[in-house]
């Protein structure tokens, strides 16, 4: 038998047979247990303090110990949720409805918190809040996204990683809760002190407006607002569904006869084309501009010494980082077409839009959609006589990343099948470029235009190619890519127009979206470049009073309008009303 001599009190415990079968101390096992309680209360308070204060625009904070000062903030949740339950007695049937109210304000909190994790993920990506009415289309894209950049076996793993992590931390959290108003409980007198001396701190920083960084006020009600937002979101969905109803229905070019629309461009061929991801910053930021400069200066001189102009200014999307349907929609009907519930009920409608414009003055009407995989019923809506598809561009060569083909095949096919024909009418081509979507890897090079073939050329150059998880390792490696893939895709519209544009061609180019704040930052517009271009100086005339620059390069204090704005801007200054007088 040995005896332990760390305390003088004593635990033994004896056999049948009288023999010590175990010592110890209890005072050991007590500290070893209140130890244990007091890391188990204090990372429930920390996990549950984190989770009423953290903001949903944290990555929009300055850099540095700015994200911890952040943190010094007093939440008023605490405090009511407290109080109500220092309210309720603690035994019989109120008893037991505090803990059912208490484990449902961990529930609560917890699925709050999940919500704030995606908000976090929206803002840094969409530069906006998750709608969880509306934006549940979006894990579809953020699903293919994410297979394009780690593969599909990487991202179904991360799925069900996210998924069990969203059922821990609201378990996790019912927890805390639960732990929290326990302790609280046994000290009654404590708590009412702690709440009451936080509270007056809390009103009185309220009073004093006092902020830390970032406009963030340290008397918190994060929690209380992300409530308010995640429960007003079916209402405010419907009541927006409401206004947008109203708005289909005011439009100035509505009943326009056909002979008055367009006028100034029946003899002209038009391409308007998207160019992905194209934002303000693919010019503006030094950080990675330099491709784009440098390609919008090699296709200005081409153009130029090839008899055409331009004129370019700048347009704020309905979208950033994602979402191109929202930005073609608003440029082609005129609407602000900001989320899927705006989109559906537009492409339901009879709203006039560009194309439809243009088929009305008598042009075939052409969409070039090299990203449409499947069935795109809403193409009857934007009024295409034709739509040429992934499947129906003749394309035999690989996939880069998440577009199925490289642009310059695209315009390669556009030339065969639609604008190189001369026995047709006047052509009107909606061209959407995708070779700069994300995840911008690889990225084409340029061949000979009579070498592109049916694309299987471009086998090798995939093959050699270096993919998205490689280059998304890098931050400066992206940027640079994101930066090469608009190079490229400017290159193939506009080499194709120095090649194959006749006199009689108009073009207009834009940026559907800016890219993600991964590329250009959280604080970065939703500006994006829009250009016009045209042989014959008296299509530029007509926008002579736009105050756009000359050339394709947009002067930073070029003006900035609104993209549901541009259509009727340009169905007026191609109308009747832009006639010189």
């Amino acid at each position: 038998m040995s005896e332990y001599s760390l305390s003088q009190t004593v635990y033994r415990g004896r056999t049948g047979n009288g023999d010590v079968a175990y010592e110890g101390n209890v005072s050991q096992k007590k500290s070893y247990r209140r130890a244990i309680r007091h890391l188990t209360t204090g990372f429930a308070a920390v996990l549950v303090f984190l989770a009423l204060i953290v903001p949903d625009q944290i990555f929009r904070l300055p850099p540095g110990n700015s994200v911890f000062t952040a943190l010094l903030r007093v939440p008023v949740e605490a405090l009511i949720a407290g109080a109500l339950l220092l309210l309720l007695p603690q035994r019989g049937r109120l008893g037991r409805a505090r803990r059912l109210i208490a484990g449902g304000l961990g529930v609560l909190l917890g699925l709050l918190t999940v919500v704030k994790l995606i908000d976090i993920g929206f803002f840094a990506v969409l530069a906006r809040r998750f709608d969880p009415v509306l934006d549940w289309i979006l894990v579809d894209d953020a699903y293919n996204f994410m297979v394009d950049s780690i593969g599909e076996p990487g991202t179904i793993g991360l799925s069900v990683a996210l998924v069990l992590a969203s059922i821990g931390l609201v378990a996790a959290m019912t927890w805390a809760v639960l732990r929290l108003s326990g302790i609280a409980l046994n000290h009654r007198v404590a708590a009412w002190r702690g709440i009451g001396t936080v509270a007056a701190a809390w009103v009185a920083l309220t009073l004093m407006g006092t902020q830390l960084i970032g406009g963030i006020p340290v008397a918190s009600h994060t929690a209380a607002d992300l409530a308010a937002h995640t429960a007003l979101a079916l209402p405010n969905d419907l009541a927006d569904r409401k206004r947008f109803a109203a708005e289909v229905q005011v439009d100035a070019f509505r009943d326009r006869p056909a002979d008055q629309m367009l006028t100034a461009l029946r003899d002209k061929d038009v391409i308007v084309s998207f160019i992905e991801s194209y934002g303000r910053d693919a010019i503006e930021n030094p950080a990675f501009n330099s491709a784009v400069l440098t390609s919008l200066a090699a296709n200005q001189q081409a153009l130029t010494a090839k008899g055409f102009a331009a004129r370019s200014g700048w347009l704020t999307s309905s979208t950033a980082g994602g979402g191109s349907w929202l930005a073609h929609s608003t440029f082609l009907s005129g609407l602000w077409i900001d989320n899927e519930q705006r989109y559906r009920s537009l492409v339901s409608s009879d709203r006039l839009t560009l194309t439809r414009a243009f088929k009305s003055s008598g042009h075939r009407t052409v969409g070039v959609e090299p990203g449409i995989i499947f069935a795109w019923p809403e193409g009857a809506f934007y009024g295409y006589d034709h739509i040429y598809d992934s499947h129906t561009l003749g394309y035999n060569g690989p996939g880069f990343s998440w577009s199925p083909m490289p642009d310059q095949y695209v315009m390669s096919a556009f030339q065969k099948l639609e604008y190189g024909p001369t026995d047709r009418g006047r052509l009107l081509a909606e061209i959407t470029l995708t070779s700069s979507h994300t995840p911008w890897a690889p990225v084409p090079s340029m061949i000979d235009w009579d070498a592109v073939g049916d694309g299987s050329v471009y086998g090798p150059m995939v093959a050699n190619a270096e993919g998205p998880t490689s280059v998304w390792k890098d931050e400066n490696r992206m940027r640079t890519e994101y930066a090469r893939s608009i190079a490229y895709s400017m290159d193939s519209l506009l080499g194709h127009m120095a090649r194959y544009g006749r006199d009689d061609l108009v073009m207009v180019f834009l940026g559907d979206h800016q890219p993600a704040s991964a590329v250009v930052g959280t604080q970065a517009t939703h500006d994006v470049p829009v250009t016009v271009v045209a042989k014959d100086p008296a299509v530029l005339d007509r926008i002579a009073g736009w105050g756009w620059t000359d050339g394709l390069k947009p002067d930073p204090a070029a003006p900035v309008w609104r993209m549901d704005t541009f259509r009727d801007r340009f169905l007026a200054a191609y109308g009747p009303e832009g006639d010189p007088h």
